[in-house]
């Protein structure tokens, strides 16, 4: 490796690309990094930290209407300020930007400004600049696309929402997936008059059914607008803001539409194609179990490889890959199977292991145990919003194979009961541990009653 500048020349400073720089340099090898937007990529600065952020946002307006039940009463109506939260992001964001910079330094990684682009197999080049590596690391994520309708370029993506100028009154998400659903939600709450169109019959697709269901019911309850089984045929700009049409010939006036119609890698002008690197079918790029694509020296991981596009998975292959290349260590492979994830949409859905319907398919035979409830919260503070839980267990093992929940926090709690899946718990086990009372929490391990084979 003495020969090369670099030991690992990493592609793009988002999760997994630092997480590998930083990990790799602990080691002793020679790492730089190249990124030609921002550090930490989209989850810090365009993804999930300033969603949770204007999550939270929305979450005041539920707030401010529960207390009243319990004594609280405000002098003035509450009045909600697009910019307050807008400005306090971006200086929170340019603090975590602050603060993966100096990971780097600290670590003794190399930190180059711009663009790289793949020269042959040993070689990258930034700004006309070349480096030669023994390895080098694709870490450059994914890009929001938009689909091919007329008026397109009016709509915003992921990548622009979170700054808009002004608040809108009237807003439309076009998609079903995490994105969607979460940014419905988001300005149903901070006050706006919010539509989510998709062309399936239900969003969420992948996800336990049930929960679909359960989601679809309490979004609509609180004001969301939900158009299923239609696209949008066209934008259009009309006096007062945008003029979307429909393909079920509807109309809807609204200020903005953001388009979370989902992301394609960031492959663009990085020179892959020149190496003949090897792609999949939806054209991410293809790796083995050691993250090394078609070309041995050149590895990949996160969303770019097409696998589960969350950060902690990208993390975690961050890790497995400084082990295979850069320790003594030989690990298993990379394990996916029951990892947790979380919607923030309101209400939040969590979950982990398999839907109903992927355990159908799975075992010979399934026990399911669910309930929904309105929460102890809600007795008082006059919200009709209610919760479900639900367990699904291998009949023959009573392993939990599976476990969901929609409701208040759910990501906080589901995170806990992953560790009981992961590890194989049994429904048994679940059954024999003491409940902490009163919470939401405890109806996982009091649900004795069987709702279905």
């Amino acid at each position: 490796m003495s020969d090369f500048d670099y030991d690992l020349f990493v592609i793009g400073a988002g999760s997994g690309g630092v997480r590998a720089a930083r990990t790799a340099a602990v080691t002793g090898a020679r790492v730089a990094v190249a990124e030609d937007r921002y550090l930490g990529g989209t989850c810090v600065n365009v993804g999930c930290v300033p969603k949770k952020l204007y999550s939270y946002a929305a979450h005041f307006h539920d707030a401010f209407q529960d207390a009243r039940g319990f004594g609280w009463e405000l002098p003035e109506a509450p009045r909600f300020d697009w910019a307050t939260l807008r400005d306090n992001k971006v200086s929170e964001i340019s603090r975590l930007n602050e603060i993966y910079g100096r990971l780097l330094e600290n670590a003794g990684v190399r930190l180059i400004n711009g663009r790289a682009s793949v020269v042959d197999a040993h070689c990258v080049e930034v700004a006309g600049q070349r480096f030669s590596a023994a390895k080098i690391l694709v870490a450059v994520g994914g890009w929001p696309w938009i689909p091919d309708f007329a008026g397109r370029e009016l709509a915003v993506t992921s990548n622009e929402v979170f700054d808009l100028e002004r608040m809108p009154r009237r807003f439309l998400v076009l998609g079903g997936g995490y994105i969607a659903v979460e940014f419905a939600s988001i300005f149903n709450g901070l006050g706006s008059e919010a539509h989510l169109v998709y062309r399936g019959e239900l969003f969420l697709r992948g996800f336990d059914r049930e929960v679909r269901e359960f989601t679809r019911e309490q979004m609509a309850i609180k004001g969301v607008n939900l158009h299923f089984e239609t696209n949008i045929e066209r934008i259009d700009r009309a006096e007062d803001g945008l003029r979307v049409t429909l393909t079920n010939g509807e109309t809807l006036a609204v200020d903005t539409v953001l388009a979370a119609t989902g992301r394609k890698p960031n492959l663009e002008g990085l020179g892959l194609d020149a190496l003949n690197v090897e792609r999949n079918a939806d054209g991410t790029v293809k790796v083995n179990d050691r993250f090394e694509t078609s070309v041995p020296s050149i590895l990949a991981l996160g969303d770019v490889t097409g696998g589960p596009e969350l950060t902690p998975v990208a993390l975690a292959e961050a890790m497995h890959l400084v082990q295979q290349h850069f320790s003594d260590a030989r690990p298993a492979p990379m394990d996916y199977r029951n990892i947790a994830t979380a919607v923030f949409c309101h209400p939040n859905i969590g979950t982990v292991g398999l839907s109903e319907e992927q355990a159908r398919k799975q075992y010979e035979a399934i026990r399911v145990y669910r309930t929904d409830f309105r929460p102890m919260k809600h007795t008082l503070s006059g919200s009709q919003e209610r919760c479900l839980m639900k367990l699904i267990v291998d009949d023959v093992s009573d392993v939990v194979v599976g476990a969901h929940m929609v409701g208040e926090e759910a990501g906080e709690l589901i995170q806990g009961i992953a560790v009981a899946v992961r590890a194989g718990l049994t429904k048994a086990d679940f059954d024999a541990t003491v409940g902490i009372h009163p919470t939401a929490a405890e109806e996982f391990v009091t649900m004795r009653t069987l709702s279905r084979h």
